[in-house]
């Protein structure tokens, strides 16, 4: 990787600002439903702590919008982190300010803190010099491993560049560099499994990754637009837009490259997305006006199968289906459990899909799981991410 790492410095007794996600849902108790965003940085925090670096974290949690909330407040989450590494994690009452310089100026060599809520304060979101400069007046080396906010041009992520050296943490090299493995050399045959909402953006996805790949699956809300730009029915089917030019753009491009797309030749249809909700099978081009497409069906489920499992590197963004329903998510199951089983690189990006592999305890069995949504969109799509364009290169 040409971008300088945590490992490329010296930290040991020095002030270090690292930044991560631990953006994690909690309930209405405040309680965390899910800490595998915080289990993702362990490999940072701990190589800092065992450097004796005085750790300073900070994160942003759910959208305050510049305001102090009360349920939004980072105490949990340096709990959790605390009962995980098994050492103190101080919370701290605010991110900037007086009390702040304060705390960190008493740290010892090996200690952590954990500032407030980020976006506490409307300077992180707008990027603010003055809010950015706060910041950095904490730390001697700013340390960033929040890939899934990287593509934020907020001041905790790029601005901080103007007063502080910036290198990558542990998660964020793993993040790039297995991410970028899909465009350099993969192994073929190479298949790009695309589904779930979010068309537009994945369909600049496939036109940058097109030239490297040799399938593509659709699925999901992206099967929905594909199909009715082909001239099927799709019903009432969400996340159908007016795209039939990029659509087309896509199909064009994939001739010229020799790409072949796979399209579901079967479907399962509902007319409302409640649990237990009634469903039934229909043939691509067969979906009554009043009924939705909310899984891919068993026959296409089969020659996905078939497909996937001849390939040497899969990339999957996006579920099959509406998987959160239980009787909605046998294609996304049976995507994800071949791909568990499988002797390849599979690289599984997008909050949806990483939830659903997580859920079905497959997550482990990955090469690897992005922890971004739409940092891992904007990757593969070949466009710059704010958080790693600033970070120090390599001499």
């Amino acid at each position: 990787m040409r971008k300088k790492t945590v490992m490329d410095e010296t930290v040991s007794g020095k002030r270090v600002l690292l930044r991560v996600d631990f953006n994690v849902p909690m309930n209405s108790n405040g309680e965390i439903e899910d800490d595998t965003r915080i289990r993702a940085c362990l490999p940072t925090i701990t190589y800092l702590v065992h450097q004796q670096a005085r750790v300073i974290l900070c994160s942003h949690l759910g959208r305050p919008r510049g305001m102090v909330d009360e349920h939004l407040r980072l105490g949990p989450v340096a709990r959790r982190l605390s009962e995980i590494i098994q050492r103190p994690v101080k919370p701290l009452p605010e991110a900037i300010g007086p009390g702040a310089v304060l705390a960190v100026s008493a740290m010892q060599d090996g200690e952590l803190v954990f500032l407030e809520n980020l976006r506490f304060y409307p300077g992180e979101e707008a990027n603010d010099p003055g809010f950015a400069r706060e910041l950095s007046l904490l730390a001697d080396l700013f340390v960033n491993d929040a890939f899934g906010v990287s593509h934020r041009a907020h001041a905790s992520i790029s601005g901080i560049a103007e007063y502080l050296p910036c290198v990558a943490g542990l998660l964020m090299e793993k993040e790039i560099e297995q991410l970028g493995s899909l465009f350099e050399e993969p192994a073929h045959p190479f298949a790009a499994i695309m589904g779930g909402a979010k068309v537009e953006e994945k369909i600049e996805v496939l036109e940058h990754i097109l030239p490297r790949v040799d399938l593509v699956i659709i699925g999901g809300g992206m099967a929905a637009a594909f199909l009715k730009d082909q001239g099927y029915d799709v019903g009432i089917s969400a996340g159908v837009l007016d795209i039939a030019g990029l659509i087309g753009t896509i199909m064009q491009k994939s001739e010229a490259f020799g790409v072949r797309i796979l399209l579901p030749e079967d479907l399962i249809i509902s007319e409302n997305l409640e649990f237990g909700a009634t469903v039934r099978v229909e043939k691509a081009g067969q979906i009554p006006a009043g009924c939705r497409i909310v899984d891919i069906g068993p026959q296409t489920i089969m020659e996905f199968i078939k497909e996937i499992g001849e390939c040497q590197t899969v990339v999957w963004n996006g579920p099959m289906g509406i998987f959160e329903i239980p009787q909605f998510s046998g294609g996304t199951t049976a995507v994800a459990t071949v791909l568990a089983t499988m002797n390849a690189k599979t690289i599984i990006g997008g909050g949806s899909t990483v939830e659903a592999v997580t859920q079905l305890g497959l997550a482990g069995r990955m090469t690897h799981v992005s922890t971004g949504g739409g940092a891992t969109l904007r990757f593969l799509s070949g466009k710059t991410l704010p958080g790693i364009e600033v970070l120090a290169d390599k001499e």
